[in-house]
């Protein structure tokens, strides 16, 4: 390798909780009708930004709410971060960005999930793995087309 060539470095420095939310609005009456198979409805959005040279922001923005015959049995949000080190060719940052660092950070973050639910004496939750790819082209095929 030549001093000119740069070296690929796809690197977490670290991962935090940047912030997180449980309510359970309607405790303890909702807990009687724990029997009941809540609806749950998720949201998952992925942010990025760029902190200064080569390190990166990347923060997967979880959203749950849970009811049992519309009555809200929790709501939680949980915005887990990640700080970064990226050295790639600029065309190879934005899906590093978008794909690969959520998929190492979100095991984390569905365990984060699933043990505050449990210690909240709430349903156990686990959540589905995600499909990172297709949601970044999902997200692409938006910009290029909107409605």
């Amino acid at each position: 390798m030549t001093t000119t060539e740069t070296q690929n470095i796809v690197a977490i420095n670290s991962q935090y909780i940047k912030d997180m939310s449980l309510e359970v609005p309607n405790a303890p009456e909702i807990f009687e009708k724990l029997s009941t198979q809540p609806q749950i409805a998720v949201e998952l959005n992925i942010d990025a930004k760029k902190l200064k040279d080569s390190y990166y922001e990347v923060v997967l923005n979880l959203r749950i709410n849970a009811d049992i015959n519309n009555e809200k049995l929790f709501i939680f949000e949980l915005a887990y971060g990640s700080s970064c080190t990226i050295k790639l060719p600029e065309e190879q940052i934005e899906p590093v960005l978008f794909i690969e660092i959520p998929k190492m950070i979100y095991p984390f973050a569905r365990q984060i999930v699933a043990s505050n639910l449990a210690e909240a004496s709430l349903p156990p939750l686990l959540l589905a793995p995600v499909d990172f790819v297709t949601i970044y082209k999902s997200k692409k095929e938006q910009i290029v087309k909107p409605n």
